[in-house]
């Protein structure tokens, strides 16, 4: 969330990385090698003012030492397409985000976050999570997907990533659909919709084929996967939410499992070669910053901490968070929340704040709150106020709007919705407070650092030195893509994070 401006967004988010399926006819075969149509001056229209959104929506571009890198490898894997004739014909974009997330778009755009790529445990594993978003356009697969979805069923949905104040027990697809569209990036979710599982089988499929073309290792993407699952599964443990879950990637897509095996057994069909460029991969990401950027906040188990706008909030057990470029969005069994601003400046009217947060979650369509209550929260002017929303079940949730003036300019709320039988939030509510200055300044970024295996080092050894109070192990062992029982040679090359 940045300091200058936050933005709510309702609709529906990004999907991490789509992920290994079957074959593209469904019965686990190679998907076909013909080459795809060449990108169109439509499609580069429609990718380009899709473009600017995405980057707003993800943090900005990401400009760093490994900038070049990223665009090289980008690049490379997706000419193997044949999308286009020459790696100028595409554009690829590093981005800024904590997410682990890559995609690509009509028009030669492409698209991978930070926290991805140090994700990666070689060029090549990195190049394979490219080579499955590129296949998706190369099929064509984002076209088909608008043909058969309406503009509001489209702004409608809802990912489990960054849940908003939509869902099946939410009821408020109907009510608040017309005032989506201000919030959504509505080009980019047109590029980005849930994919089949049919279009996911073949656009893995494809992926290990440019592997393949581009001279990788085509199993790199199996790997990558398992690496992909476990850390989703240590995300979970981090929020308190239950492991076994399906994970949030994987809500829309076939087994993770199944994928994993039938990757690796689809990459023996092409030319065995064993380049990963390990070696190169880790010289090019150490150093490189992880997970939150301070400047856009940081996550930090149940808590979330603004260094700039000194602000901290808690939410509750078993309830996880996403930080984005716009808001910070919550999501647990329970009820999801919003924490934001409004568009507009806030000039001390809290009246006119509380109703301009409701329009901007309404849009064009009418919900009837109550009086506006004003209390005190840890020193903080608050002001709410609370409206009933019938669900599509028949029942009812309480959609709130609880927000906190900071100054006399500047407030900022939570946007809940949660069953009118349950309170959920309500501890989160009294939880926001000011950091001191002290408190503001202690909070540093988090660095990846490539380490070398010494002799006397073990998984123990260096998970200790992962710069967490939890899961110390589970996350070191994600990160590298590792089994419990692994062993540690001398000498080798594993990552860490430290402050």
């Amino acid at each position: 969330m940045r300091s200058h401006k936050i933005v709510l967004i309702v609709g529906a988010s990004l999907l991490a990385l789509s992920c290994a399926g079957g074959g593209s006819d469904g019965s686990g075969g190679v998907a076909s090698a013909a080459t795809p149509k060449a990108i169109s001056q439509k499609e580069k229209q429609q990718g380009a003012e899709a473009h600017p959104q995405i980057l707003n929506e993800f943090g900005g571009a990401y400009e760093s030492p490994q900038t070049a890198y990223v665009v090289r490898v980008g690049k490379n894997i997706a000419v193997q397409s044949g999308l286009g004739n020459a790696e100028s014909d595409f554009t690829v974009s590093f981005l800024n985000s904590p997410v682990n997330n890559a995609f690509a778009i009509p028009g030669g755009y492409i698209y991978i976050t930070r926290q991805l790529a140090g994700l990666c445990n070689s060029e090549a594993e990195m190049a394979g999570v490219l080579g499955h978003e590129v296949g998706h356009v190369a099929a064509r697969h984002s076209e088909k997907r608008q043909k058969s979805s309406t503009l509001a069923n489209i702004l409608g949905a809802v990912g489990t990533i960054g849940g908003a104040l939509l869902g099946d027990n939410g009821g408020l697809a109907g009510i608040l659909g017309a005032g989506l569209k201000q919030y959504s990036g509505t080009v980019a979710q047109l590029f980005t919709l849930r994919y089949s599982r049919k279009q996911e089988e073949q656009a893995d499929d494809l992926g290990i084929q440019y592997l393949s073309k581009a001279g990788y290792d085509p199993s790199a993407l199996s790997d990558m996967l398992t690496s992909l699952a476990m850390q989703t599964t240590v995300d979970a443990q981090a929020a308190g939410r239950d492991a076994r879950s399906i994970p949030e990637w994987a809500s829309t897509h076939p087994d993770p499992a199944k994928r994993v095996v039938r990757a690796a057994a689809n990459a023996k069909a092409y030319q065995a070669s064993t380049v990963r460029k390990q070696d190169s991969h880790f010289a090019a990401i150490n150093n490189m910053l992880y997970g939150d950027d301070p400047k856009q906040g940081v996550i930090e188990g149940q808590d979330f901490l603004h260094p700039d706008l000194r602000l901290k909030f808690t939410v509750p057990t078993g309830y996880g968070m996403q930080n984005t470029n716009r808001s910070v969005n919550v999501s647990g069994n329970g009820g999801q929340a919003l924490f934001t601003t409004n568009t507009q400046a806030y000039n001390g009217d809290k009246s006119a704040y509380i109703a301009s947060a409701f329009k901007e979650i309404a849009g064009e369509q009418q919900v009837s709150y109550g009086d506006i209550q004003t209390i005190t929260v840890n020193g903080l002017p608050a002001f709410y106020a609370t409206a009933t929303v019938p669900t599509q079940k028949g029942g009812s949730n309480i959609l709130t709007v609880f927000a906190y003036e900071f100054s006399k300019t500047q407030a900022f709320h939570f946007a809940t919705l949660a069953p009118s039988t349950t309170r959920p939030f309500d501890t989160m509510y009294q939880s926001v407070r000011r950091l001191s200055a002290t408190e503001a300044g202690a909070i540093k970024p988090r660095i990846l650092r490539i380490v070398t295996v010494g002799k006397n080092d073990s998984i123990a050894t260096l998970s200790s030195r992962m710069a967490y109070n939890n899961l110390q192990k589970e996350r070191f062992l994600a990160l590298n893509g590792m089994r419990s029982d692994a062993k540690l040679a001398a000498g080798s090359k594993v990552k860490i994070v430290t402050y």
